[in-house]
């Protein structure tokens, strides 16, 4: 009864025998929306799943990046690896048609100055996208932790502040050859791939026409106010 195909959930018979042959003639037969071709969630077909989705609005970023401004912010710490994530985005971004002139470079001294000089990148209106790339090696100490954290939330952060995807092409890793692995090794390149996703991304905001001025901007009025109130009450 219901109690037999409840326990048939999904197509996945708990019984045998008789009973398992029964439950799944019920569940075939069944108008329930958990039963296969029931009309729910878990048994509707995937024509009528596409069928519904047709009159949906869908976007998608082109992988094509004809006419975007890409700047890249690389740590020097560990350079033999971050030097090679370099190479790769940039590598990525030219075959992807970016042009090499619309491609600008910063080095930093380690993956904790990521942020910053993205955000600044970001909010100079010069760039459609930043990638960043670093190398952050596990040690002995609780150092790592701390670089990890706060490089992942502050380029995070300054995407968000700025409109501009930052896009996160640092490794963290356990061991140097995790690192090399990942850097045109076995694994691949990141910095490559985190390229293509930056061509991604700022495709997909110019294409739903979404881009929105920096949040942490302040009109220069303003800014030339504040500094003359704040001249007048020294």
């Amino acid at each position: 009864g219901r109690l037999t195909q409840a326990r048939a959930f999904d197509g996945q018979c708990r019984v045998s025998g008789p009973r398992c042959r029964m439950a799944k003639k019920a569940m075939a037969t069944s108008s329930s929306p958990f039963a296969p071709g029931g009309g729910g969630w878990v048994g509707a077909r995937p024509a009528a799943r596409g069928a519904r989705c047709a009159a949906v609005k869908q976007h998608s970023g082109s992988v094509m990046g004809n006419g975007l401004r890409v700047g890249i912010v690389t740590a020097r710490f560990n350079d033999l690896v971050t030097s090679r994530l370099l190479e790769g985005a940039v590598d990525t971004l030219k075959r992807h048609g970016v042009k090499e002139d619309a491609i600008e470079t910063a080095w930093v001294p380690g993956a904790f100055e990521i942020p910053l000089v993205a955000q600044q990148m970001a909010a100079s209106d010069r760039f459609d996208a930043i990638v960043c790339l670093g190398a952050i090696i596990k040690g002995s100490t609780s150092h790592y932790d701390a670089v990890v954290s706060g490089t992942t939330s502050g380029t995070l952060t300054a995407g968000l502040n700025t409109g501009v995807p930052c896009i996160f092409g640092v490794l963290t890793c356990d061991t140097m050859d995790q690192a090399l692995d990942r850097c045109g090794g076995k694994v691949g390149n990141k910095g490559g791939e985190a390229a293509l996703t930056a061509i991604e991304t700022a495709n997909l905001i110019r294409d739903m026409d979404i881009a929105t001025p920096p949040a942490l901007l302040v009109d220069q009025d303003i800014l030339s106010s504040m500094h003359a109130a704040g001249d007048q009450d020294k």
